[in-house]
C-alpha cells in the first residue's frame, strides 16, 4: 500500500509538472526519446534559480572558490587518465528473446533486497544470476540471460571532418576533470593560495540503461560541481566542513525541510576506486530515500594520474616555505535535475480545505518559485485592467512577475498555487477608490490591503 501511495504520488508530480508548464517529455511530438526531458517556461525559471542561489552560495559569497566553464568535449586521453575509460562501467544482462537490457546489481538488489550486490564481482553477480534462474521480467522466459558483461557509460561521438582525419572522443560524463587540467592555470592566474575551490556548473552524459524515475536519473544532465584543493592532511576536516556546508544549503538557502534529507556515510565495499571518504545527503523522494549530493574526499588521484599521463607539473608551490606538493580534493558534486525534483517533491501537497475542496499546491521558498507576484484585476473591464497592469509595470522591475486576466479569480488563484507563486494581488473595484489591493499569501491563503505606493517595500520584506 506504501508503494502504491508513493508511485501515485510520483504520477501526481510528473502530470502537474506537464500541466503547468514545468516538464515535458523529449521530442514528444515524434513519439518522444526514452529519457529526455524538455523543461518548460516555468521549469527553467525554477533552475536558473538554483543555478543562481547555488553559485551566490559556493562563489560570490566566498573568498576561496572561484568559477571556470571548461568544454563539453576533453582530449580522449583525459578520459584514460582518469580512470572512466577502463573502470566507468555498468554490469549488464540481455534477455536473448526480447532483446531487453538490464543492470545486473539493480535487478538483483530488486530480487534480493536493496544492498545486496554491494561490493560484490561481475562474476559473483553471474554466479547468483545462475543459480537463481530468473526469469526475465518483461518476456516472462527462464534462462534466456546472457552472461554479465561490463558496459561503459561515455557517449563516444567522433572528431573531425575527413573520413580517416577523425579521432575517438567522448561527451564527458562529469565536470571533474575539466577542473582538474585546469588547475595550474587557474591557480597561476587567479593568484587563490591553498586552500581554495574551483566551481563549475554544466551538461555531463552518461549513457544510464536504467534511466528511470521521471529526472531523477537521465542520460544527460547539468551538474553543479566544486573540487576543493588542500593541503594533504588537512581532508578530513575540510570533508566535514562540506559535508555540514550543504546540507545547511539545502535546508536554508533551498528551503527543503530538514526532515526529508539524511547524512549517510558510504560503506568501505561501496567507495569508488579514487575516494578514501565519501558521503551522500540523500533525498527521501516519492519512490524512496535517493542520493541528491555526494561529498567525496578524492585524495590525490585524479592530479596524480593526470601528471603521469600528460608529463606536466601540476604540483602546487607553497611560497611561504617552498614546500611544493600535489594538493588532496574534496568534492561536492549536485545534480540539477535531482534538485528540481527534490525541491519540487518536497513543496508538493494536495491540501484538504475547510469547504471539502482540495487544492494541489508548492510550498515553494520564494527564492526558487518561478513566479514571485501573481497580479489578477477582479475584471478587465472598468479601468481595473489598466490599473492591474500599472502594478505589474512597477513590480516587473524587480521581481518576476506574471499578470493574468483570463476566468474566475479563484481559478487563478488555484493556477499560482500550483506554480508555487507565494504572493497575489487582486485589484478590485475598491483599489480605484482607495488606492489599495489585496494581497494573498500562498500558504496560508490569508488576505490583507495594502497600500498600493507601499507594495514594494511590502515584497522587499518578504521576497
Amino acid at each position: 500500500m506504501a508503494q502504491d501511495k508513493e508511485d501515485s504520488q510520483l504520477k501526481d508530480i510528473v502530470a502537474l509538472c506537464k500541466r503547468r508548464g514545468f516538464v515535458f517529455p523529449g521530442s514528444e511530438i515524434y513519439g518522444g526519446l526514452s529519457n529526455s526531458f524538455d523543461y518548460g517556461p516555468y521549469g527553467v525559471e525554477i533552475l536558473n534559480n538554483l543555478r543562481k542561489l547555488w553559485w551566490k552560495y559556493f562563489v560570490h559569497r566566498r573568498d576561496d572558490i572561484v568559477g571556470l566553464d571548461s568544454s563539453i568535449l576533453l582530449h580522449p586521453r583525459v578520459w584514460e587518465a582518469s580512470g572512466h575509460v577502463s573502470n566507468f562501467s555498468d554490469p549488464l544482462i540481455d534477455c536473448k528473446s526480447c532483446k531487453v537490457r538490464f543492470r545486473v546489481d539493480h535487478f538483483l538488489d530488486e530480487k534480493l533486497g536493496e544492498g545486496f550486490t554491494v561490493g560484490k564481482t561481475l562474476e559473483e553477480l553471474q554466479q547468483v544470476l545462475k543459480k537463481e534462474n530468473y526469469a526475465c521480467p518483461n518476456c516472462g522466459k527462464s534462462e534466456t540471460f546472457t552472461e554479465a558483461r561490463n558496459f561503459n557509460l561515455m557517449f563516444k561521438t567522433q572528431q573531425g571532418a575527413n573520413e580517416g582525419g577523425t579521432m575517438d572522443i567522448y561527451l564527458r560524463p562529469e565536470t571533474a576533470q575539466g577542473i582538474f587540467i585546469n588547475f595550474k592555470n587557474i591557480a597561476n592566474t587567479s593568484r587563490k593560495k591553498i586552500p581554495f575551490g574551483i566551481a563549475q556548473i554544466g551538461k555531463s552524459f552518461r549513457n544510464e540503461i536504467m534511466a528511470r524515475q521521471f529526472v531523477f536519473r537521465t542520460r544527460e544532465f547539468e551538474q553543479l560541481e566544486m573540487e576543493f584543493f588542500c593541503e594533504p592532511g588537512s581532508q578530513k576536516e575540510w570533508f566535514t566542513h562540506w559535508v555540514d556546508y550543504c546540507t545547511n544549503f539545502l535546508i536554508e538557502v533551498i528551503g527543503i525541510q530538514k526532515e526529508s534529507i539524511r547524512v549517510r556515510q558510504h560503506e568501505k565495499s561501496e567507495l569508488s576506486f579514487y575516494s578514501e571518504e565519501t558521503s551522500d545527503i540523500e533525498f527521501k523522494f516519492p519512490f524512496g530515500w535517493g542520493e541528491l549530493w555526494g561529498i567525496a574526499s578524492r585524495t590525490d588521484y585524479d592530479l596524480t594520474q593526470h601528471e603521469k599521463a600528460s608529463g606536466q607539473d601540476l604540483k602546487y608551490t607553497d611560497q611561504s616555505n617552498n614546500k611544493k606538493f600535489l594538493p588532496y580534493v574534496v568534492e561536492p558534486a549536485l545534480g540539477l535535475n535531482r534538485l528540481f525534483l527534490s525541491v519540487i517533491s518536497d513543496a508538493y501537497e494536495e491540501e484538504k480545505l475547510a469547504d471539502g475542496e482540495t487544492r494541489t499546491v508548492l510550498h515553494l521558498s520564494s527564492k526558487v518559485a518561478p513566479i514571485k507576484i501573481g497580479i489578477f484585476p477582479l475584471m478587465k473591464k472598468d479601468g481595473l485592467g489598466e490599473k492591474a497592469k500599472e502594478i505589474f509595470q512597477t513590480l516587473r522591475e524587480h521581481w518576476y512577475c506574471e499578470y493574468d486576466e483570463s476566468g474566475a479569480i479563484g481559478k487563478r488563484y488555484r493556477r499560482q498555487d500550483e506554480l508555487g507563486t507565494p504572493y497575489c494581488i487582486t485589484v478590485d473595484y475598491d483599489s480605484l477608490k482607495d488606492n489599495s489591493v489585496t494581497v494573498r499569501e500562498r500558504d496560508t491563503m490569508k488576505q490583507e490591503r495594502i497600500d498600493i505606493q507601499s507594495l514594494k517595500s511590502y515584497f522587499i520584506d518578504r521576497i
